[in-house]
């Protein structure tokens, strides 16, 4: 999730570390909120794999500040990763939304068709939080009020969530 956002932020545009930083802090920071000990090694994974290049500008004070831009194997990479989402970039809800953040970067229609009709066919299998045995629960058959407000919030976000996927689908097909 975090070399997703990297790669798609410097896609848009050169940043400088902390610029970066703060961009996938407002992005995931509600859910996971980067530290500068898990972005900068991230940093200098991609880096190493040819992915960024960095180059260094007077700074705006007094250091100088160090420029990262994506590489053009950098950009082929990320358009693969957003191709070629993994599962649980599909069944997780915060790599789901890193991911969408940056699919507009797919610029081929029904690429980015094939990808939301996974997300689709996930979100339409019956499922649940609370089973009994091996069926989902539905919220109207759960006793304790907190798990019925769990089921009832997840109810209504994955509605949402189907009617933009169906609309979106039906203008990405045409």
């Amino acid at each position: 999730m975090l070399e997703l956002a990297i790669l798609g932020f410097l896609y848009d545009a050169p940043l400088h570390g902390y610029e970066l930083r703060k961009r996938i802090t407002a992005l995931t920071g509600h859910v996971k909120p980067v530290a500068e000990s898990t972005l900068y090694p991230a940093i200098k994974r991609l880096e190493n794999a040819g992915l960024l290049a960095r180059s260094t500008e007077p700074g705006a004070v007094a250091a100088p500040r160090h420029v990262l831009t994506l590489t053009e194997e950098g950009r082929r990479d990320l358009r693969r990763r957003l191709a070629e989402p993994t599962q649980r970039d599909i069944t997780d809800e915060n790599r789901w939304f890193t991911l969408l953040a940056f699919l507009r970067h797919l610029r081929d229609a029904p690429a980015q068709a094939a990808v939301l009709r996974r997300r689709l066919a996930f979100l339409e299998e019956p499922a649940s939080f609370f089973y009994e045995g091996d069926r989902p629960l539905s919220a109207e058959e759960v006793d304790d009020p907190f798990r019925r407000g769990i089921l009832t919030i997840a109810r209504a976000t994955t509605r949402a969530e189907l009617t933009w996927l169906r609309d979106t689908l039906a203008s990405l097909d045409g």
